[in-house]
């Protein structure tokens, strides 16, 4: 049943509940990206979703505008925004329009996309999610290869809620501690140029 329909109907309800409870959070966090780093409020970045389509992910911007490496445009405000993973609230809207799911890979800007092996693909026959594996297992601290193997064993897996509602509660603890909001040595994540992993 879960996998039938169950899951995007948990998608639906779980988005409009969360977006509900978070109202206020919301807003305080839009009212304080607008004073600390101006307009626009949102950062809006093409990803690849289910099936490689592109769509338009939304976050709270937590960089500055101009010219800079990560590292020098991102500064307090907007490390505590990712630490905590308030900057990913607005994808909530990414998962009412059925571009996202409240679980599920993450979703990867579309020129990493000739990057993938054959088998690193399969990743796209899921919607992307908000939580997932791979965030649950550390966000950014986990390397390029870990991640892409649990986003493929997510995405060739049956669907269950079991699993779902583990993840959920997985990434929220990442986002509490703190933990893997960036890479070593990086101000996020590098760049992903392939894992030179053979297909399979």
């Amino acid at each position: 049943m879960y996998e039938r329909w169950g899951k995007r109907a948990f998608d639906i309800a779980g988005a409009l509940t969360l977006l509900v409870a978070t109202a206020p959070v919301f807003l305080l966090v839009a009212l304080a990206v607008r004073w600390r780093l101006g307009a626009p409020v949102l950062f809006v970045q093409l990803r690849a979703g289910r099936g490689g389509q592109p769509f338009s992910l939304l976050k709270f911007r937590s960089m500055r505008a101009g010219p800079g490496s990560d590292a020098e445009r991102l500064d307090r405000f907007g490390r505590v925004l990712r630490l905590t993973g308030l900057d990913e609230l607005p994808q909530l809207f990414n998962v009412l329009r059925g571009e996202m799911s409240l679980v599920g890979p993450r979703p990867l800007p579309l020129d990493y996309l000739r990057h993938y092996s054959v088998r690193q693909a399969r990743m796209l026959r899921v919607r992307p999610g908000i939580a997932g594996p791979g965030v649950a297992a550390g966000r950014n601290a986990v390397p390029w290869a870990e991640r892409v193997e649990l986003g493929v064993a997510y995405a060739t897996a049956r669907p269950r809620l079991g699993r779902d509602l583990g993840l959920i509660l997985g990434t929220l603890k990442v986002w509490v501690s703190g933990r893997g909001a960036t890479a070593p040595g990086h101000a996020t994540m590098p760049p992903f140029s392939g894992t030179g992993q053979r297909d399979g």
